[in-house]
């Protein structure tokens, strides 16, 4: 049985998603588990590089997860011979340049999103990636959620029949970091530092629509920074210069060519009171569908009742055990991890991943349109993205 090794260079590896879910989540699980088996049995081993600017805590993370190398040297270790894959979760306006770098060395990718700030750059990146031949993958991480995979199972299955809407809500409270730490990085609030929730979360929402239901044709959204003062990590006050929510209304044509209205608002302030911290409603004439990161449930158009408003009296029937739930039937991994592995199967067998440099660079493109409609006050129409 032959065996191989690749050679990942983690490139913002000491940040809240380098660390946690890639490397901690995915890379290591996958590492420690023996890599992964290809179908003629070639094992395949990963072999992580640490690369960040904080030396000191990149030894501390190498020397916790017994990690042979690191470095701060992100030129070098892109260029070197033995490395064969670069992945990058450093801030976004550091991206397209580490991505560049990487595919004209000759170097597969794997990055987060988005790709880039703008959508010249974000297809500029595809077309490099289509002269180099690299094979590159993009993180759609939420597709690879149990909740979602069950919601586009009813979806193939035709659980419900001509889907009308969907309606999403995300986020949770960000502290400001005067009083208590806040849970996110404070670049995430300074635009100019590429921040902000429609640049970060309609990404997000293009991949899902796609990948649940279908393309997204036009956008209506308001934009606003409901929170203009922050504290930094430091304790500093700065002022923040970057959406920190986005209300959108997206048209999108249906797996039936139908048209749907999805609705879908993202915020950092707000407090959650749902299951969880994402939720994704699909209503359909057959039935309809609640999924979340994990759980899914449904009502099927039979089990329908039918509720009769009447303010005078309070409610006695409960509207949430209404619904059953749907089952996994079958075993889903961390939806990080679960790409990791579909991406590097991808790389080995030399051919492009599903999820590229064109589907983040129509990511890209919704956050332009987003940010237009907002400031303009209209609906913005999505064209089609050529090479």
């Amino acid at each position: 049985m032959s065996t191989r090794t690749l050679r990942i260079a983690m490139n913002g590896i000491t940040g809240r998603m380098g660390y946690r879910q890639h490397l901690l989540r995915s890379i290591l699980p996958i590492r420690d588990q023996g890599g992964i088996t290809l179908a003629d049995g070639t094992k395949v081993q990963v072999e992580p590089i640490l690369v960040g600017r904080r030396e000191n805590a990149l030894a501390e993370i190498a020397a916790e997860h017994n990690i042979a190398e690191y470095t701060t040297d992100l030129d070098a270790i892109v260029t070197d011979e033995r490395t064969d894959i670069v992945f990058d979760a450093s801030m976004t306006s550091l991206r397209p340049a580490t991505l560049t770098k990487a595919m004209k060395a000759g170097k597969h990718i794997f990055t987060e999103k988005p790709t880039a700030e703008t959508l010249d750059e974000a297809i500029e990146l595809a077309r490099l990636r289509a002269e180099t031949g690299v094979t590159a993958g993009v993180v759609h991480d939420k597709l690879y959620l149990p909740g979602l995979v069950k919601l586009r199972r009813l979806v193939d299955e035709g659980f419900f029949g001509r889907i009308l809407s969907l309606r999403g809500e995300f986020g949770y409270w960000v502290f400001e970091g005067e009083h208590q730490a806040a849970q996110r990085p404070s670049w995430n609030y300074r635009s100019e530092d590429g921040g902000g929730m429609t640049t970060d979360m309609f990404c997000h929402w293009n991949y899902v629509l796609e990948g649940i239901l279908g393309s997204v044709k036009s956008v209506t959204a308001k934009t606003i920074t409901h929170i203009p003062t922050r504290w930094d990590e430091k304790g500093a006050e700065y002022a923040a210069t970057a959406d920190d929510a986005a209300y959108g209304i997206f048209e999108v044509a249906g797996p039936g060519g139908e048209d749907i209205v999805a609705q879908i608002n993202s915020s950092w302030a707000v407090r959650v009171y749902r299951d969880e911290l994402v939720e994704f409603q699909v209503d359909g004439t057959h039935g309809s569908a609640v999924a979340g990161l994990n759980k899914c449930v449904a009502q099927q158009r039979a089990h329908t009742p039918k509720p009769v408003w009447n303010p005078d009296l309070p409610v006695t029937e409960s509207f949430r055990d209404q619904w059953m739930e749907v089952p996994a039937n079958g075993d889903l991994d961390n939806g990080f991890k679960a790409q990791w592995e579909e991406f590097l199967r991808d790389v080995l067998a030399g051919r492009e991943h599903r999820y590229d440099l064109l589907s983040a660079a129509r990511g890209v493109q919704l956050a332009e349109a987003g940010l237009a409609s907002s400031a303009e006050g209209k609906r913005v129409e999505l064209k089609q993205i050529s090479l």
